[in-house]
């Protein structure tokens, strides 16, 4: 039986071999102006994809420093670069579900889910409440 199980994450495995992944940087584009915003490195963590805010670029006059302080999870106070922004993805070929994100501009918490693109060079990610319907996509470009 267990042999059977190997096998079939094997195979699973296997079929990605081939197909990019959505582990390393990825710049953000804000929703408001189409500038870049940010930096985030996605890790695969046994299977779990999280992301971390490593850089952020600043409009004149932003403090440069920031802090989450409208987060009202564990987060709440920490700097926003080195955050983690994004947890619980599962991998499926070039889909990325069963996660969560956070919005650090308003501190609220979303399921998640990402596209990548079969060149490896976009991402689509997606907030939600409830069901994919009810939320918003931003398009990441590969670092």
């Amino acid at each position: 039986m267990k042999a059977a199980i190997w096998l079939a994450v094997l195979v699973a495995g296997g079929a990605w071999a081939n197909e990019p992944s959505a582990e390393g940087r990825w710049k953000t584009i804000s929703d408001e102006d189409g500038k870049p915003r940010s930096i985030v490195r996605i890790e695969d963590h046994a299977g779990n994809f999280e992301a971390v805010i490593e850089k952020v670029f600043f409009k004149p006059g932003e403090n440069t420093d920031p802090v989450c302080d409208k987060c009202s999870d564990a987060r709440k106070g920490q700097k926003i670069i080195g955050l983690k922004i994004m947890n619980g993805l599962k991998r499926d070929g070039l889909r990325y579900e069963g996660g969560e994100i956070l919005d650090p501009d308003n501190g609220k918490v979303y399921r998640a889910k990402m596209t990548l693109s079969p060149d490896g060079k976009s991402l689509e990610v997606r907030g939600f409440i409830g069901v994919s319907l009810f939320g918003r996509s931003q398009t990441w470009v590969r670092e």
